[in-house]
């Protein structure tokens, strides 16, 4: 069921730019819209579902993913070609999906209190065919804490090594191994719990 991460730009016939020479472009003043064009013509999509993974809803993720865009825009000047370009998109793809949450949850509320919310907005937000078990497992993962979320959809869906996931999340590959591990164990439980 894991995808290759390359899957959506094969399918979309293949964009033979490499993340170096975005990353010049990014750079360069002069040709910073065309990066921000190829960026999202490379990795529009994945950015997409990964934001779409953590707040469920389509109006939402397609609104953080223009301000992720933005942002890039933005704070190209903090990009470092020490990482992988694809850590530093992905990393402010996650802090555009966490601020939606924080949002959504206000200021009384921590984000990891929004689980059930969450859930019933994956049933809402599935088309009328989808296959239960699939929606199961998005309801298994809105109900996860935010880091086990985060790591998991990074590691599970999005085929991340922890060093890549470090990156983007900060924490140790030990605490993301573990993470992913306690996501895992979860997700399970919850499946064949809810499973007819």
């Amino acid at each position: 069921m894991k995808r290759d991460r390359n899957d959506s730009m094969n399918s979309q016939g293949s964009l033979s730019v490499s993340d170096e020479s975005i990353a010049r472009l990014l750079c360069d003043d002069s040709h910073v819209e065309e990066a921000v064009r190829l960026i999202m013509k490379k990795y529009g999509e994945q950015l997409y579902w990964h934001i779409r993974r953590m707040v469920v809803a389509h109006d939402d993720a397609e609104d953080a993913l223009q301000e992720a865009m933005i942002n890039v825009y933005k704070y190209r000047g903090t990009y470092s070609n020490e990482f992988p370009l694809s850590s530093w998109l992905y990393k402010i793809a996650t802090n555009e999906a966490l601020k939606v949450l924080k949002n959504r949850a206000g200021y009384n509320v921590s984000v990891d209190d929004l689980g059930d919310s969450l859930k019933d907005s994956v049933r809402a937000e599935a088309s009328p065919d989808a296959d239960e078990t699939l929606i199961l497992l998005q309801e298994a993962i809105a109900l996860l804490p935010t880091k086990q979320k985060m790591v998991f959809n990074l590691r599970y869906y999005d085929d991340l090594s922890y060093e890549e996931i470090h990156t983007i999340v900060g924490d140790s590959v030990n605490t993301l191994k573990t993470n992913y591990h306690y996501a895992v164990n979860k997700i399970k439980e919850y499946i064949l719990e809810h499973q007819l």
